[in-house]
């Protein structure tokens, strides 16, 4: 088989099993606690959103794969390679775009320019963390049953009703009490999604994780890890400026009801905004290598 688009690295079997065994070890080192944990039937809201919400599953965050663009020599006997995306250069194998289905790349694209814009927009950072109280105002249930508020219902009522509530990204939004959804300043809607879409965001930086999942094993694991990594950090944040006590499980609350919490809470959220920033980019450019890579592999795309 022929491609016409240069190989970005070469590398070999030995530097292959190094990369892919580092890979394994970080994965192992995020989050074999908590899976041990799991089986003591013990919850944690911070990392199972990161598996029951984004629904990546830890074999597949394990698993290394280099991404478009990497030729690894002598690969034709790897068993890594033995799955219909890769294909072969004589006895070298590789991650191969013209495997990226048809009717996926109309989705790549959206993905691609949704994310340019997002990264052309200024941060907005004065949410403050008041999707999590939306989510629980006049809630006749809440959904992290296992651990108790920190304010009582009444108590969390009045915060909410005079507190400000800016959230500009939707499937936070989508996730608000009815009673709440009106005292949001910006009307979401799943149609204008990406227009809403801003940096300085938590859900939006968490989202990064899912963006580069979703092209798994077109986009490098090693990318997929640095997202799933600030995706972790950014729901931490997101957990602890929440209404729920999640001292018995080791986060300590950032109380945004009071002017010290609120302006830790920007400062944490700016340096997830700041950590972002490489993650996007890097991001954009391996799509945009997929992207290149179709456009030579795909015929009338």
């Amino acid at each position: 088989m022929e491609t016409k688009i240069p190989f970005n690295l070469i590398i070999d079997s030995v530097e292959w099993e190094d990369r892919k065994e580092k890979h394994r070890l970080a994965v192992t080192e995020l989050v074999d606690d908590y899976f041990n944990e799991k089986q003591h039937q013990h919850t944690n809201p911070v990392v199972d959103f990161l598996f029951k919400y984004y629904n990546f599953r830890y074999a597949s965050l394990k698993k290394w794969s280099p991404g478009c663009g990497v030729l690894l020599l002598d690969g034709a006997d790897c068993a890594d390679f033995q799955y219909p995306e890769y294909s072969f250069l004589e006895n070298d194998a590789f991650v191969d775009a013209a495997t990226f289905p048809e009717k996926r790349i109309r989705g790549l694209r959206w993905m691609h320019l949704m994310l340019l814009n997002t990264r052309e927009r200024q941060p907005l950072l004065n949410c403050c963390g008041m999707h999590e109280w939306a989510m629980v105002y006049k809630a006749p249930e809440v959904r992290h049953q296992a651990f108790p508020l920190r304010l009582s219902p009444k108590e969390i009522e009045t915060f909410v009703e005079t507190h400000p509530i800016v959230c500009t990204h939707f499937d936070a939004f989508r996730f608000f009490t009815e009673e709440a959804r009106p005292l949001n300043k910006n009307l979401l809607t799943r149609d204008t999604f990406e227009l809403n879409e801003q940096p300085g965001c938590l859900h939006t930086n968490m989202d990064l994780y899912k963006w580069a999942f979703k092209l798994y094993p077109w986009v490098g694991s090693d990318i997929i890890l640095e997202a799933f990594r600030l995706a972790m950090q950014a729901r931490k944040l997101d957990m602890m400026a929440g209404p729920y006590d999640l001292a018995s499980i080791g986060y300590e609350a950032i109380p945004i009801e009071t002017e010290s919490g609120r302006v830790r809470y920007k400062q944490e959220q700016a340096a997830i905004w700041k950590a972002g920033i490489p993650v996007r980019n890097t991001l954009i450019e391996a799509m945009e290598t997929l992207l290149n890579h179709i456009e030579e592999t795909h015929e009338h795309v």
